[in-house]
């Protein structure tokens, strides 16, 4: 893996499918700032409100960089696909999306209890113009099978398997994954400042010895009681080296 200048964005990024890159970076003169809704916002809402942000600090739509989706429930991998299509159409007129390479980093998943209504907004990242000293990166989510292959059934690790030992296969891949994306950025767990698992399945039997004693938290863990966005899929994480965020 290696990561490409998106240069009207002020950012890096590491080439993924077409709906979303595997993780983006800050250039050398930018930073980037994450905002969190306080509440859901729907998906065509939500782009408006990100427009609006971005511009009121004065940078260009193609600042927007990352951004934490939250759907009602698991698509199919048609539902998955048709979304996506959609998703992206913004990014097109915002001269983001190409039609074959998206710079912009993703997760999209699924509450199991008191999940939205529709695809909504629950926070993005955009980047601003400041030099700072230490990196500032967002690694997409990632389930635990590899992307680009065609479809995800025929590829999920430990397909239908719940077991413990399914689970924590499954979480070693994703946790390999994220290590991948994070060297692709030059940067390391030591950089990061929030690590977020989205899964309805128990962390905790490998929470140490996987994840604590591995170095991949060291601000922590966000569990969030989420399902990855595509049925069959059981554990998706991801990560971000971030020194300003906001919540609106």
């Amino acid at each position: 893996m290696t990561s490409t200048d998106f240069q009207p964005g002020g950012y890096r990024f590491v080439p993924g499918v077409s709906q979303y890159s595997a993780g983006v970076a800050a250039m050398v003169g930018y930073g980037m700032r994450r905002v969190q809704f306080r509440r859901l916002v729907p998906l065509a809402e939500g782009f408006t409100q990100v427009d609006t942000i971005i511009k009121a600090e004065g940078r260009p739509r193609t600042a927007f960089c990352a951004c934490e989706l939250r759907s009602p429930s698991q698509f199919s991998e048609d539902g998955f696909q048709y979304f996506n299509e959609r998703y992206v159409e913004t990014l097109s007129q915002w001269g983001i999306f190409n039609g074959s390479t998206n710079p912009v980093a993703r997760s999209n998943v699924c509450p199991e209890i008191n999940g939205p209504l529709e695809p909504s907004f629950h926070a993005f990242t955009f980047t601003v113009e400041r030099d700072e000293t230490r990196p500032s990166f967002v690694i997409a989510g990632s389930a635990e099978c590899p992307e680009g292959l065609g479809n995800y059934r025929d590829n999920i690790v430990r397909l239908g398997d719940l077991s413990h030992e399914a689970i924590l296969e499954k979480a070693r891949f994703v946790l390999g994954e994220m290590e991948r994306r994070l060297g692709a950025l030059r940067v390391g767990w030591s950089d990061v400042t929030a690590t977020q698992v989205y899964t309805i399945h128990n962390i905790y039997p490998f929470l140490a010895n996987e994840i604590i004693a591995r170095g991949a938290a060291p601000g922590g863990v966000t569990w969030h009681f989420e399902r990855p966005p595509v049925v069959n899929l059981e554990y998706e994480m991801d990560c971000r080296g971030m020194l300003q965020e906001l919540i609106t």
